[in-house]
């Protein structure tokens, strides 16, 4: 049996802590050496958790003895220190592969996303890994995960031998821990596009976890998406949430909103995330379930569990309608700036 040293970024996010605490389980697995900037305490001897910023801070050190190296840190998130994101994740992610190169680490997972595939309406129902990777431009998040992967396919191609696993996961969540996309595009589910309403998917973090394991330590190499079997329409994930009420916009105006909601913060709605709410994206998982992955939970009980109880799941059709109508949380009034900034935009075409 050959022992694995396996390096996990990100060590303490949901993702991290969850596969950290699943690898330290597997008798493969000698040492894990977690990093993160804010590293979780535990009490597992195989686990060295690091606090380390992995843009200034000297990596080789903690590289030597790893075979495996598990990328999973993203600095994306509602509550960004001022820095730019893309270009941390971009600096980060070669600054690690550097590191990697330096000290013969023969494995590298990296968790990317199914964003980038883009959200289009041509898009195949669902997608597999075979579909092009093209992310919606003006989506950053997307943007930059798909450089990553391009970044981590140039270290294979430098490194004969290697070899490299890419993880596509759809929209992740648990009890009480909601990852930013879902917290955005649950944000954005009060605005509907016109009639769009796309099927959609939900990834338990535990299932997500249970991947990135798998990746580490079987005989996986190339791209995966992370789903669960089949997806869930639109009105049935409605139902699920207790009717969320919603304000039917025309495409510009909900982009107008999205982002007026982002730049003054009252919603985790980024520029670009619109089109994810309109068309489908959802992912195939044949490739990993025959690579020996099982997903625990379906997409609907990865939703129940992921979502909180809202006030208007016991109200009637009525007062939903009522409410939105005139705008839960003011997003009725927010709607009109946007809708007023979009015809002024076409006008001035």
């Amino acid at each position: 049996m050959v022992l694995h040293t396996v390096v996990v970024t990100g060590s303490a996010g949901s993702v991290g802590a969850r596969t950290c605490a699943l690898l330290a389980q597997d008798d493969s697995v000698d040492s894990i050496i977690a990093l993160d900037l804010k590293p979780r305490k535990t009490a597992d001897p195989k686990i060295a958790n690091h606090r380390i910023d992995l843009r200034r801070d000297e990596l080789l050190p903690l590289l030597e003895s790893a075979d495996t190296v598990i990328h999973l840190a993203s600095s994306f998130g509602p509550d960004q220190d001022g820095a730019d994101p893309a270009h941390v994740d971009i600096d980060a992610t070669r600054r690690l592969l550097e590191a990697a190169s330096g000290v013969g680490v023969t494995r590298l997972i990296v968790l990317s996303s199914a964003m980038v595939y883009g959200a289009r309406e041509t898009n195949p129902v669902p997608i597999t890994e075979d579909h092009a990777v093209d992310p919606n431009p003006e989506f950053s998040f997307a943007v930059v995960k798909a450089a990553i992967e391009r970044l981590a396919e140039d270290w294979r191609l430098a490194h004969p031998g290697s070899s490299v696993v890419i993880l596509r996961p759809t929209t992740a969540l648990a009890e009480h821990e909601v990852s930013w996309v879902a917290r955005g595009l649950r944000a954005a589910a009060v605005m509907q596009v016109a009639d769009l309403d796309p099927p959609v998917q939900f990834l338990h973090l535990d299932d997500l976890a249970n991947a990135v394991a798998l990746a580490a330590v079987g005989q996986l190499s190339g791209s995966y998406n992370v789903a669960p079997d089949g997806f869930v329409d639109g009105e049935t994930c409605r139902e699920l949430s207790g009717k969320t009420p919603r304000v039917r916009l025309p495409e510009e105006a909900a982009e107008e909103v999205g982002r007026f909601r982002w730049r003054h913060r009252l919603a985790p709605t980024p520029p670009g995330l619109t089109p994810y709410t309109m068309y489908p994206w959802v992912v195939a998982n044949d490739r990993l379930r025959s690579a020996g992955w099982e997903p625990s939970y379906t997409n609907e009980q990865a939703y129940v569990v992921g979502t909180p109880g809202k006030p208007w799941a016991t109200m009637n059709a009525k007062r939903r309608q009522n409410l939105a109508l005139g705008g839960v949380a003011a997003v009725g009034s927010v709607a009109a700036v946007g809708i007023g900034l979009a015809v002024r935009r076409l006008r001035l075409r």
